[in-house]
């Protein structure tokens, strides 16, 4: 059983407090061999179940190896315009490139949440205690829309500073599946199950049971009801933690020739992180990648250390935001 340092237990215990329906799942992978513990209310551990997480933002990740995957079978190139891929664009307007999408220097930002979202999303989260009710995402993107906000929007040929842009994922999971000849959701399932062999891992639009999801208050506020969200390659996976430690392997060990790619600095986030395509490179030791989300009552957490060998996965059905990469990080340290 993995031993955790006194740090780390001191987290469990404050992320525990006061939560009594959680089921925090901490997985790690150590010279090749998975270990997995559970902890409940108030923190105290309880016998290890294997659970369906939501994962949010950590779907980025998985879009970019698609990416990179159609990059080295010379299917799509990063340098190509959005508008090789998105129907119904201006010839001879200017659209930002697949690298400036995947990391987020194209200058669109948040673009899908509208003043009137926006206001939804502070109320339901600080006022009721609940992330946009726990039901929908804060997205609700056709591919109308989608298409309309990038006709509509100004953006300049260059590239802009970091910026988070749920939307310009959106738009190339779309540009991913418009490759394969499927939707977005066809072609990530594809991916999944058979490239990297995953079985427990699925698309928000999956008809699989998950875990419930809570607020602060302990209420029950149930799942994200992606459906047809053309945001969903923003963060619509769901998954176990043996399917993430299994993925963690395969990225560990870069098992596919096109991992390498994904894993690589493009642009300085900050001082701490590096950008790359989905994933997330520590600035300091570059062998280390992250990949991290929450949706509206869950938490995940991925941390593979390249060289050492080493990962660890965390996934809550609490939000963890403001602790969560302390906490992982704190794992990542005990291995």
């Amino acid at each position: 059983m993995q031993q955790f340092s006194a740090e780390t237990q001191k987290l469990i215990e404050r992320i525990g407090r006061g939560k009594t329906h959680l089921k925090l799942t901490i997985g790690t992978l150590t010279n090749g061999e998975t270990n997995f513990r559970m902890f409940g209310a108030g923190g105290a551990e309880v016998p290890y179940e294997s659970h369906v997480y939501e994962i949010g933002s950590m779907t980025k990740t998985f879009v970019g190896l698609m990416l990179a995957k159609n990059v080295h079978e010379g299917k799509m190139s990063l340098d190509d315009p959005i508008s090789k891929y998105v129907d119904g664009l201006d010839a001879d307007k200017y659209y930002p490139t697949l690298l400036r999408l995947a990391t987020h220097t194209a200058g669109y930002g948040r673009i899908p949440i509208t003043r009137r979202n926006i206001a939804k999303f502070i109320f339901n989260d600080i006022f009721k205690g609940s992330m946009n009710g726990g039901k929908l995402p804060p997205f609700n993107m056709s591919l109308e829309r989608m298409t309309k906000l990038l006709r509509e929007t100004p953006i300049a040929d260059k590239d802009y500073p970091w910026q988070y842009s749920n939307f310009g994922i959106g738009v190339i999971g779309h540009a991913i599946g418009a490759v394969s000849g499927k939707s977005y959701w066809d072609a990530m399932a594809d991916f999944l199950q058979n490239e990297l062999g995953l079985t427990q891992t699925f698309t928000g639009a999956a008809p699989h049971k998950i875990l419930q999801g809570y607020d602060r208050k302990n209420r029950d506020i149930g799942n994200w009801e992606w459906n047809d969200d053309y945001i969903s390659p923003a963060g619509d996976l769901r998954s176990t933690a043996a399917d993430i430690l299994t993925y963690a392997s395969l990225n560990m060990n870069e098992e596919k020739p096109y991992f390498a790619m994904a894993h690589k600095k493009y642009v300085p986030q900050s001082k701490r992180w590096n950008q790359g395509l989905g994933w997330l490179q520590d600035a300091n030791d570059h062998n280390i990648i992250y990949g991290m989300g929450g949706t509206g009552a869950f938490s995940a957490f991925l941390a593979i250390d390249k060289q050492k060998k080493v990962a660890c996965t965390i996934l809550s059905n609490y939000l963890l935001l403001t602790s969560l990469l302390a906490f992982g990080k704190s794992v990542l340290g005990d291995l």
